[in-house]
């Protein structure tokens, strides 16, 4: 192909990309048909405090809004387990990413699992600012976490989480520096 081609067809590309973003990001007006179309209920987030010291591994932590007390599982990923090799270093990350904001979580509940536990997307509000870190997509951003394919279909950002990954794989980051590193989920069942 010419390079005048090439161009046409990258031009093509991005205007695509920036209508179907459109689409996804900016909602439709409402019409009289929108009663007609099936609804799904989204869930709220809300703000918590985290459990002091309630941060187990690079994937779960403890969360309270003063009434209640919940055990979080993120969603869509999974974190060495403590025993395994990055294990400690992934759950210490996670409090490093934590320690930026003011102790307050955004959690986005997306079901409970067969542990009682509830899967939820967490988000940090950084300290002075309008800004958060999705602390999902960013354990496997920085090679702390793997995208839990398998678990994320129902993840609200899981669409984030193969992106991320394929990022930290191809930087060497966390668990991507060892090319043998042995995925938690075979751990476990290994164990």
């Amino acid at each position: 192909m010419n390079s005048t081609k090439v161009r046409g067809l990258s031009t093509l590309f991005l205007v695509v990309v920036a209508i179907l973003a459109t689409v996804r990001f900016f909602p439709r007006a409402a019409t009289e048909t929108d009663s007609e179309l099936p609804t799904v209920a989204m869930p709220e987030s809300e703000y918590y405090q985290l459990v002091p010291g309630s941060v187990y591994d690079g994937d779960t932590l403890r969360v309270t809004n003063g009434t209640q007390e919940i055990k979080i599982r993120f969603c869509g990923i999974d974190a060495p387990e403590k025993e395994q090799a990055m294990g400690i270093e992934s759950r210490d990350h996670l409090r490093s990413l934590i320690d930026q904001g003011d102790g307050s979580l955004v959690i986005l509940p997306v079901e409970i699992d067969r542990y009682g536990r509830t899967v939820a997307e967490v988000f940090v509000p950084l300290a002075d600012t309008e800004e958060e870190i999705h602390l999902t997509s960013q354990m496997v951003l920085d090679g702390y976490a793997y995208h839990y394919e398998r678990y994320s279909r129902s993840c609200p950002n899981g669409h984030l989480l193969a992106g991320a990954e394929e990022q930290a794989r191809s930087r060497s980051e966390g668990v991507w520096a060892n090319p043998n590193a042995v995925k938690p989920w075979d751990y476990r069942q290994n164990q």
